[in-house]
């Protein structure tokens, strides 16, 4: 499915394949890659973009809960990523940010992603 189409799509169903960082980009088995809506987490290098949220968790405490919620780690591609096998999730698009589509996910058992992520505190909240 494109970017833009997606974007404005109302609500779609995503299987989690690949994660980058604590509020994503997470990569899907159908394409598109998301980042997580209303949530901030450090850059992977540690750093925090200007502008944005700092939380005190490192990048990779963040990156770690998210791949817990997502069933654990699969596995590594030589690109870093983290492979994870995840049951597919419901999200509903927010708009686009840096080439990928800003979305609010629930998991396969119905809790929202972004809430499960804040329980965590290696994120914080960003409206």
């Amino acid at each position: 499915m494109r970017l833009l189409a997606l974007a404005s799509a109302a609500t779609f169903v995503c299987t989690p394949v690949a994660v980058w960082d604590g509020d994503g980009p997470i990569w899907f088995k159908e394409g598109p890659k998301i980042r997580i809506a209303g949530i901030a987490a450090r850059e992977m290098d540690g750093t925090c973009s200007r502008g944005h949220p700092c939380p005190a968790a490192s990048a990779v405490a963040a990156r770690d809960a998210l791949i817990r919620l997502l069933g654990g780690r699969k596995g590594q591609r030589d690109t870093g990523h983290i492979i994870v096998r995840a049951p597919a999730m419901r999200c509903s698009a927010n708009g686009q940010s840096y080439g990928r589509v800003v979305a609010s996910c629930r998991l396969s058992y119905g809790r929202d992603l972004a809430k499960a992520m804040l329980a965590t505190r290696t994120v914080q909240p960003w409206r």
